[in-house]
C-alpha cells in the first residue's frame, strides 16, 4: 500500500515563483497513478469536451505541427491526433513521471510516430521561431508563476498568423454559482481525492490555484500584453472553464 502524502501547501499568493514551481513539480509527481481517472470524476467528464472544443478551434494550414506545453499525460495532444489526422505533435512537460504516463497511452494507440515527448521548461521551449502552426497548454497555466514569460515563448514558436491557445480554469463571478463553486472546490472536491490518491493536499492547491488565477478578462489583457492579437475567449459550462485564443502578428 502506498504511503499516503500528508504535506500542506502554502497559498499561491504567499509564496515565491521558485517556491511555486517546486511546489507544482513535487505535486505533479505524486497523484500520476490516479490523474486520468480523477480529472473524469472531478469534472463530471466535462473535460472531454473542454478539450475536444479546444481542438475544434485549432487551424493547422501549413506546418501542420502542434506544440502541446504542459502536456501531462497527453489527454489534449491525443485528441489533436483523433481530429486532425495529418499534424504531428510535440508533448513537452517538466514532471518526468507525467511524461511516463502519457508515453505509455500514446504506445498504447501506437501513436508514437505522430507524438513526441519532450522533458523542457514552458519558460525556455526548446524549439526554433515559426516553427508550429498552433501552440496549446490545457489546465497548465496556473501551474506556471510567470504567466507572460510562458505565453511568449508559445508565440515565439509559432508562424505568423498561428494560433496561441489556453484551456485553463477559472473561478465564477457570478455570486450564487460562485459560492456553490467555492464550497466544491474547498470541501467536496478534496474529499472525493483523498479515496483516489495518496497526496490530497494536491487537490487544496488546485482550488487555490483556481481562486487565485486572473479573471477571464484580466488574462486576456495578459495575453495582449505579450503582443498577440485577436483575442477571444469562450466561455464553458457555465464559466468555470474558458479557452482564450490569442494570434501571432503576421
Amino acid at each position: 500500500m502506498e504511503k499516503r502524502i500528508t504535506t500542506r501547501y502554502k497559498s499561491v499568493d504567499s509564496i515565491t515563483e521558485t517556491e511555486h514551481t517546486g511546489m507544482v513539480k513535487e505535486i505533479f509527481g505524486t497523484i500520476t497513478k490516479r490523474y486520468d481517472l480523477l480529472n473524469r470524476l472531478l469534472s463530471l467528464r466535462r473535460d472531454i469536451a473542454w478539450r475536444r472544443f479546444t481542438v475544434r478551434h485549432m487551424h493547422f494550414n501549413r506546418t501542420h505541427r502542434y506544440l502541446d506545453v504542459a502536456t501531462g499525460t497527453a489527454d489534449l495532444a491525443l485528441e489533436v491526433t483523433r481530429l486532425h489526422p495529418q499534424t504531428t505533435i510535440a508533448a513537452l512537460d517538466f514532471a518526468r513521471e507525467m511524461i511516463n504516463a502519457g508515453a505509455k497511452k500514446v504506445e498504447e494507440r501506437n501513436l508514437q510516430s505522430r507524438i513526441t515527448f519532450i522533458m523542457g521548461d514552458a519558460l525556455n521551449l526548446p524549439f526554433p521561431d515559426n516553427h508550429f502552426d498552433v501552440a496549446g497548454i490545457a489546465f497548465g497555466i496556473r501551474n506556471i508563476p510567470n504567466r507572460m514569460a510562458a505565453l511568449k515563448e508559445m508565440k515565439r514558436v509559432v508562424i505568423p498568423g498561428g494560433q496561441v491557445m489556453v484551456l485553463e480554469m477559472h473561478f465564477p463571478r457570478q455570486p450564487l454559482f460562485r459560492n456553490l463553486y467555492s464550497l466544491y472546490l474547498t470541501y467536496l472536491m478534496p474529499s472525493l481525492a483523498r479515496s483516489f490518491t495518496r497526496n490530497p493536499a494536491a487537490y487544496l492547491y488546485l482550488a487555490d490555484s483556481i481562486m487565485h488565477f486572473p479573471s477571464p478578462p484580466d488574462f486576456s489583457r495578459i495575453m495582449k500584453d505579450t503582443g498577440l492579437i485577436t483575442i477571444q475567449r469562450y466561455p464553458l459550462t457555465l464559466g468555470i472553464t474558458y479557452l482564450h485564443v490569442g494570434i501571432k502578428p503576421e
